[in-house]
């Protein structure tokens, strides 16, 4: 890397340390660049700035279309706002790159939380597989808690396998869901409440408010026959209107409570180390797959070895340990 580039990360550095929103925005889309000096650059940057991070709540948010994602990140970034937080909100997006979609349109519905200065809101990039996507989503939560933002809210958008990731890369997982939707129990599936810290029930407000409580005491039920992620913590069931606010303070206050366990059990510490090592797992699974990619001779190689394995010619382990020797 040139001198002249190690002073522009340098530079970049001391002006996220700083809080300056258009360094945070600059950095994350280094980030997010494909581009190799880019991506050394990038490095560079998360390296330098390591030391300032680790600090903030990483919360990640899952839901069902339809179960108000948007509206309560709004609602929970504002009561934390006025409750002195700094609040960024990434999005963990897999279908993106097929649909478009991303947690921009979503803006609309967190217009009080996108247009406060102690809130960063950014989509989703639209890259393709959902290794990459959490891989950049996982470096610019550390440029956010570098840049002084205490509390980072990790949605996942898409759905399945998303769940898994954001679990793995945030410290509370949080489940929401709907009241009244015909049988309580078809909207939990049993894969995301084991990942589950908590689940909330939203629209706990005017005529759902019964059915709400009624959910809400079905799901109890299922938790208890589940293994819970952790020892140290059952996950809770609360109910919540993100429309009118109601409940919302007790969303925080379990997340609260919860990183209060997870210190004293010594559990928080072990699961972030644990975090560390599949982040590094993860982004040389990424590294190997780019230079399959990315470098024609290889490329060209493992193409005709898809073929062959296509034709039914070379079995699938041969063809793999062909393929591993390329990289060799």
């Amino acid at each position: 890397m040139s001198g002249t580039k190690a002073l522009d990360i340098n530079a970049l550095s001391q002006d996220l340390r700083a809080s300056n929103r258009a360094a945070l925005a600059r950095g994350i889309t280094l980030i997010e660049s494909r581009r190799a000096d880019h991506q050394a650059a990038a490095r560079d940057l998360v390296q330098a700035l390591l030391p300032r991070t680790g600090k903030a709540f990483r919360v990640g948010i899952t839901g069902s279309p339809g179960v108000g994602k948007s509206t309560t990140i709004d609602a929970l970034g504002m009561y934390l706002i006025e409750h002195g937080h700094k609040v960024a909100v990434l999005a963990v997006d897999p279908s993106s790159a097929r649909t478009g979609g991303s947690i921009l349109g979503d803006k609309t519905r967190m217009a009080r939380l996108s247009a406060s200065d102690q809130a960063y809101i950014r989509p989703s990039p639209s890259s393709g597989t959902l290794g990459g996507v959490a891989a950049k989503t996982r470096e610019a939560m550390l440029l956010c808690e570098a840049a002084g933002f205490d509390v980072v809210l990790v949605e996942t958008v898409g759905i399945g396998q998303s769940e898994t990731v954001v679990a793995d890369m945030t410290d509370f997982f949080l489940a929401l869901m709907l009241p009244g939707a015909g049988d309580e129990l078809q909207g939990i599936k049993k894969g995301l409440v084991e990942l589950a810290d908590m689940i909330a029930i939203n629209k706990a407000d005017g005529d759902n408010l019964k059915r709400a409580n009624l959910a809400a005491a079905d799901y109890r039920s299922a938790l208890h026959i589940l293994a819970p992620r952790s020892q140290h913590w059952h996950p809770p069931v609360e109910t919540y209107s993100a429309l009118t606010g109601a409940g919302i303070d007790k969303l925080w206050q379990t997340i609260v409570e919860h990183r209060t366990a997870m210190n004293a059990s010594g559990e928080f510490a072990a699961r972030r180390r644990e975090q560390q090592v599949k982040w590094m797992w993860s982004m040389l699974e990424q590294r190997i797959m780019a230079r399959l990619r990315s470098e024609p001779a290889i490329r060209a190689r493992v193409k005709k070895t898809e073929a062959e394995v296509a034709d039914g010619r070379i079995s699938p382990a041969v063809a793999a340990e062909q393929i591993a020797e390329l990289l060799r």
